[in-house]
């Protein structure tokens, strides 16, 4: 279950189970860039160190 989030690709299914919002609302992210619904809800936080493990790659320019 991978999704974009600026500019960063990451493998959601290890985080799945520990979103507070449940899995319902992680799908809504999954396989599209999902950095405009993450600053809808989230905007406060820090994506890169709570899914850290979870990063795959990078769309575009690199780190």
């Amino acid at each position: 279950m991978w999704t974009v989030l600026k500019g960063r690709v990451y493998n959601l299914s290890p985080y799945m189970k520990f979103h507070p919002g449940g899995v319902d609302m992680l799908m809504k992210a999954v396989g599209k860039d999902s950095t405009s619904l993450f600053n809808k809800y989230h905007a406060w936080v820090n994506a890169e160190f709570l899914l850290a493990k979870c990063l795959v790659g990078y769309i575009g320019e690199s780190g």
